[in-house]
């Protein structure tokens, strides 16, 4: 049965996003509980893909264990015992799709890494020559791996609404600090480079990913929110990888293919075919398998 929405009365909801219902715990901690929704083209569609909230926050936890030595995170904990009773009574809805976390000062940006050119890139490149108007090379093609990892980060828009890429320099207005702004774009990188060389070993290339921000109370720069998850990431097996074609992907470019397949109009709310959902889990399940050597049990 797939969690659309979770409903914990005697917690304070303070928003609900594409994907996760976010609840104050206390003055200093918050609940992320990451349902089964799913959005495509920044939609949130009309029906879920079930267990995909505990496939999504199991690997964020991994990787929040990886890579905690490049960057903290907001992690407190993700042990359900330990968490407190008010939240513990919800234990049917929020078991394993659920993470106690800091309260953070989140950056108003998409912090977006990318090592290969696909997607909205390619689309840009193909008509100016430039990803976030960063000049590259002429002659790349679909899927091609880039020169060096770009960071190309985008605007946080409201839920409808679309994020909109800018050039890094863009940045430092919106975060009004350049020192912050060179933390980011650094940390980024950082943290891709670590990822992909790790899952590089697992048969998997990230050909891009989005991270996002926090600073803590004493203004140090933290990991938040999900990571490199198959929601935030483009997962490519590496040994169907092939430039100059679009990829095979753990991920839901299934869901994407079969919206554009429709002529989705990238605006309105669908009911998805069962086979497309069954089709998106078996993809998230493969990569969570691929990334972690486990399997899950949803």
């Amino acid at each position: 049965m797939a969690l659309v929405e979770s409903h914990c009365p005697d917690l304070k909801l303070v928003a609900r996003g594409k994907v996760r219902d976010l609840y104050e715990v206390d003055e200093k901690s918050l609940l992320f509980v990451a349902t089964d929704r799913i959005s495509a083209f920044d939609v949130i569609m009309k029906n879920a893909i079930p267990g995909k909230g505990k496939i999504l926050t199991q690997l964020s936890l991994f990787w929040f264990d990886l890579l905690k030595d490049v960057l903290p995170n907001h992690l407190i904990t993700a042990n359900f015992d330990e968490m407190p009773s008010h939240v513990q009574k919800y234990r049917d809805q929020l078991e394993g799709r659920s993470i106690l976390v800091k309260k953070m000062r989140v950056l108003p940006i998409e912090a977006i890494v990318r090592g290969y050119i696909t997607g909205s890139g390619m689309v840009e490149y193909q008509k100016k020559g430039t990803i976030c108007d960063i000049p590259l090379p002429t002659g790349l093609v679909e899927s091609q791996k880039l020169p060096e990892v770009l960071f190309t980060p985008s605007t946080k828009a409201e839920i409808g609404d679309h994020d909109e890429n800018i050039h890094p320099s863009k940045m430092v207005d919106i975060l009004g600090s350049k020192e912050l702004a060179d933390q980011v774009t650094e940390a980024a990188i950082r943290l891709y480079t670590k990822a992909s060389e790790f899952a590089a070993q697992r048969g998997i290339i990230i050909a891009d990913t989005k991270f996002e921000f926090g600073l803590d109370e004493n203004n140090q720069l933290c990991l938040v929110d999900e990571v490199l998850t198959p929601d935030s990431s483009r997962f490519w097996p590496a040994n169907n990888y092939e430039a100059g074609r679009v990829q095979e992907s753990f991920d839901k470019q299934v869901l994407r293919n079969y919206l554009l397949s429709i002529g989705f109009d990238k605006k309105t709310s669908i009911e998805l075919p069962a086979d497309v959902t069954t089709k998106t889990l078996d993809r998230y399940l493969e990569v969570y398998q691929f990334l972690t050597g486990n399997a899950i049990t949803l």
